[in-house]
């Protein structure tokens, strides 16, 4: 009888990123990826549904900590504070992902399946950020306006951290996404804008 791997789920991803980038994410079968990392379909079953399921697990787990983490920041933060100190908590979660998130990022950006999955989780997330932001008293359409500019401010500075996950950690490519956007919008004379 086969011992149990402790690594088994790091080969399998290993090995389906490695197969995805050369061959492209619809040329690749389970079977390939099983025999790539040298394990059975039921290993991989008992870590993944499908191959899909190998860039994007554990992402269900982020629009339910997102927004615990909304709601339980400091009462007196603006809902854009609280909203940032929720982005920065979160980041820390994810530290372990950097290695393997520029390659999930370029198998995703080449496959239209994965792409659409993709906004899906980040559609799941903005809700559940808005959300947590009217619990915190956030008028509704505020709250939704706020969601979707920190899962931006998420998703840039996330990019930017894969890029270069040596450099400094994700919290502060939050504060350059947010201070970056901060300055644009000081920049606005808004009183110029053409009035309806």
């Amino acid at each position: 009888m086969p011992r149990w791997d402790p690594r088994a789920e790091d080969r399998l991803r290993e090995a389906a990123l490695e197969l995805f980038l050369k061959h492209g994410y619809e040329n690749v079968t389970v079977a390939q990826i099983t025999e790539r990392a040298g394990l059975t379909r039921r290993s991989f079953s008992r870590y993944f549904t499908d191959k899909r399921d190998v860039l994007f697990t554990g992402s269900e787990q982020l629009p339910a900590a997102l927004a615990r983490s909304v709601r339980h920041a400091d009462s007196t933060l603006s809902p854009f504070g609280a909203l940032l100190t929720a982005l920065m908590d979160i980041s820390s979660v994810l530290a372990d992902q950097a290695p393997l998130a520029a390659q999930r990022r370029a198998v995703v950006r080449a496959s239209p399946e994965l792409q659409e999955r993709g906004l899906t989780k980040f559609a799941a997330v903005t809700d559940a950020v808005a959300d947590a932001l009217r619990d915190r008293g956030t008028a509704e359409s505020e709250a939704t306006l706020l969601a979707q500019v920190g899962v931006a401010i998420f998703r840039t500075a996330f990019d930017r951290w894969t890029d270069q996950p040596n450099d400094v950690g994700l919290p502060a490519y939050i504060r350059e996404a947010a201070a970056e956007l901060a300055a644009s919008l000081g920049n606005v004379d808004f009183a110029a804008l053409p009035r309806p």
